[in-house]
């Protein structure tokens, strides 16, 4: 049985994620920040006695930290790091920028990632798929920002971005690879109703995406759909 550690894991993309590798028969431990608030999760997790829910708050590096010491043993074949926030604001952009949200939005989206895989990476060399995941954005796209605006999310998925290429580089020869996703407009909390794709889809896209993965494609930034995007 694979393991896949999924932060962010009580709602949205997050809750998908579990589902969905719970029901192919994954080891899932689940982390997000309130598990006793996470009601949709505790009940899948009663569905599925291999999913195994972990407090953790990606902002707060202690915990990362407390939680790769209690799981020191583990072997985990992907780590998933979907947990990300927004931040931006209607009427809050350019000249009124709000830069204690913005610090907060670069520690969740850009650092956390970065944090993750140090804390977990020897639980990553011994997995059998040895995968560090990321979600981005094709917001973070230079090439693609025709639009302008959402400076704060924007920049933090750029510099996502920008780590993980970094990262896919040093960690390659260990063996361990780095793949970053964009899962598609989805029609969740942060992405709206008018999403043009819902979960189920998006996941299901990407576990393929991840299933295929070999460390030829280490440092890809890659949509759902398998499809190559522009840096």
């Amino acid at each position: 049985m694979q393991t896949v550690l999924i932060t962010g894991a009580n709602r949205g993309l997050g809750l998908e994620f579990c589902r969905q590798y719970a029901a192919a028969d994954y080891q899932v431990i689940a982390a997000c920040r309130n598990p006793d608030q996470a009601e949709q999760l505790a009940a899948l997790a009663k569905q599925y006695p291999h999913i195994q829910i972990e407090t953790l708050d990606v902002a707060d590096f202690s915990q990362i930290d407390a939680l790769a010491s209690k799981l020191a043993d583990r072997k985990i074949d992907v780590l998933l790091n979907n947990a990300g926030v927004y931040g931006d604001q209607a009427g809050r952009g350019f000249g009124q920028l709000d830069y204690q949200t913005w610090a907060n939005v670069l520690a969740v989206n850009v650092m956390a990632p970065l944090k993750l895989a140090e804390a977990f990476l020897p639980q990553v060399q011994r997995g059998d798929k040895r995968l560090i995941v990321a979600l981005s954005s094709l917001m973070g796209s230079m090439t693609d920002n025709t639009s302008g605006g959402s400076i704060l999310y924007r920049s933090s998925k750029a510099g996502l971005n920008a780590a993980l290429k970094s990262l896919s580089i040093d960690l390659r020869s260990s063996s361990v690879g780095v793949l970053i996703l964009h899962p598609g407009w989805v029609r969740t909390d942060m992405g709206g109703p008018n999403g043009l794709i819902d979960v189920e889809e998006s996941v299901s896209g990407m576990r393929k995406v991840i299933a295929n993965f070999s460390l030829a494609d280490s440092g890809s930034f890659v949509k759902y759909d398998g499809s190559a995007l522009p840096w």
